[in-house]
């Protein structure tokens, strides 16, 4: 679902794949949204018989080379 869907993450802004993003945590981080889940976020993913996790809409490749995934609440549009 690359690209073709967007959602507010507040009312100035629009993320989308490709968009640069700072998260809510503490410390914040900052990188690029390289995937859109859409449709496929807010479903439960079994990891194993005793951890179960909530997929996530947005993949974000992170400064420092991690992965994390968020949802538009946790995140706002930087400047480039």
């Amino acid at each position: 679902m690359r690209g073709g869907h967007r959602e507010r993450g507040d009312q100035s802004n629009t993320i989308a794949v490709g968009s640069r993003v700072q998260t809510t945590d503490s410390p914040p981080k900052t990188g690029v949204v390289v995937e859109d889940f859409g449709d496929l976020a807010g479903v439960q993913v079994i990891i194993d018989r005793d951890h179960i996790a909530q997929s996530r809409r947005w993949a974000i490749m992170l400064d420092d080379g991690s992965l994390v995934f968020h949802d538009a609440h946790s995140l706002t549009v930087v400047d480039r």
